[in-house]
């Protein structure tokens, strides 16, 4: 059962629909193997910003539609692939992944099929991924004569540096399972639906203030040396324990019952 909401619009080129306290982002491009559209990246952006203050959104699904592709990357049909206006240092896929990084709703990939180039900068902006077994991955740009450049900013903390060179020099794609092993998905599963389901069944029974809260520490502190992050985390846990959540967990754990969360 899915329902429209009025923050939200869809195009014919990105369906955004909220399923419960889930938001839907789907590329809706599969004649185009969903390559990216400067209006999907724009659209993609405008709705997790919107989707910060929506406090009944727990979570952003990121995939594409129908079997065969999550996301090509850029649409190599366009005239203009890369940018509309060269005069602008802002670029839309740079200013997604601004959006994405800033975000504290977590967000998951649904890698439906194959994983191409600006794809994997859409993979590797999500906090988690679920694939499926079927799926491949790859930085084919060496191919059409430019480089990963803007993927790597997300892309380069994930993978091990070695495959990760190889894999931007050579252009060449990977199976889901090697996506596993270098760290790329969480999960690869025949039934990537039902694996999906199950991760977001783990996350939405837990606390909404804690989540919240806890993903805007873990992103802050990403690029802080030991001392800057001991520094900034002492003074967020004693911000963790003032929450309404943290006080009906521990109240929940006490009387041995589940917690009710008001997600302040």
């Amino acid at each position: 059962m899915s329902t429209a909401i009025s923050t939200f619009t869809s195009s014919d080129e990105l369906s955004v629909e909220q399923r419960g306290a889930i938001l839907w982002l789907t590329i809706t491009r599969e004649a185009r193997r969903n390559a990216m559209s400067h209006g999907v990246l724009a659209g993609m952006a405008q709705a997790i910003g919107a989707a910060q203050t929506q406090r009944d959104i727990r979570a952003i699904v990121i995939t594409g539609a129908g079997s065969k592709a999550f996301c090509a990357g850029a649409d190599l049909q366009s005239a203009k692939a890369f940018t509309t206006d060269y005069s602008e240092p802002h670029g839309h896929l740079a200013q997604l992944l601004r959006v994405a990084k800033a975000s504290t709703v977590p967000l998951i990939a649904r890698v439906n099929g194959a994983c191409m180039a600006g794809g994997m900068g859409l993979l590797c902006m999500c906090d988690m991924a679920v694939a499926d077994s079927r799926a491949v991955f790859g930085l084919p740009e060496v191919k059409v004569g430019v480089f990963p450049a803007q993927v790597l900013s997300v892309l380069q903390h994930l993978i091990p540096r070695r495959k990760l060179a190889e894999m931007c020099l050579t252009g060449e794609p990977i199976t889901s399972a090697q996506a596993f092993e270098y760290n790329l998905v969480n999960y690869v599963d025949d039934d990537v639906d039902a694996k999906l389901q199950w991760l977001l069944d783990r996350l939405l029974d837990k606390s909404p203030a804690a989540i919240r809260r806890g993903l805007y520490t873990m992103k802050k502190i990403e690029t802080m040396s030991f001392e800057e992050s001991m520094s900034f985390t002492e003074s967020q846990i004693a911000l963790f324990t003032l929450t309404e959540d943290a006080r009906e967990g521990q109240k929940a754990f006490q009387e041995k019952r589940k917690p009710v969360w008001s997600g302040q």
